[in-house]
């Protein structure tokens, strides 16, 4: 078979699922709200009259899901009759497809990893600095609130230090006791 007569197949294909459902062109170009111009092209196979690009592969689709036809299926079809017309130009394989699918993820996970080093690791920082940082008190620096109070020795009296006015000291006599020289001898 040469392309034109497949190409007619593909046309004939619609028209004929459309007559089984028992529906005009009117209904269908009133469900789809594709022109009635559009869809004669269509089911005559004169690719010149549609639009180009992905308009003639969305109005397959259209016209195929209200007759009933895979349209997946039809516009494979469709692009397989007509392909290098610039009707199905543009039209990307299904390894583009994969191909996009795969870098898109593989764009996504690389975007996910790189915002969560750059919130893990200010977190890290800090965490590190306040570890090592936020704990060490300065004697006789500020007691920082919630901490407890360290309770400092006081250092041990030593013989040279003088001695309060409160306490008698050994080394020193009060003047309020008596010398044992000073005293009257008694008779």
């Amino acid at each position: 078979m040469s392309a034109q007569e497949d190409a007619s197949g593909f046309g004939d294909k619609l028209r004929e699922a459309r007559e089984r459902r028992g529906l005009s062109l009117r209904q269908i170009a009133n469900a789809t709200k594709i022109s009635m111009i559009t869809l004669e092209a269509l089911e005559r196979n004169d690719i010149k009259r549609l639009p180009g690009g992905i308009f003639s592969r969305a109005f397959v689709r259209s016209y195929a899901l209200e007759v009933g036809l895979d349209p997946e299926q039809a516009i494979e079809e469709f692009m397989g009759q007509f392909p290098h017309d610039s009707i199905t130009a543009g039209h990307p394989t299904t390894t583009q497809i994969e191909d996009q699918e795969a870098v898109e993820s593989d764009r996504r996970m690389a975007t996910t990893f790189l915002r969560l080093i750059l919130i893990s690791l200010p977190v890290a920082a800090l965490v590190i600095y306040f570890a090592m940082h936020g704990r060490r008190t300065e004697p006789g620096g500020p007691v920082r609130a919630g901490a407890p109070a360290l309770a400092t020795p006081k250092p041990a009296s030593t013989l040279t230090e003088s001695p309060s006015p409160e306490t008698p000291s050994l080394d020193a006599p009060s003047s309020d006791t008596a010398h044992p020289a000073s005293a009257d001898p008694a008779p």
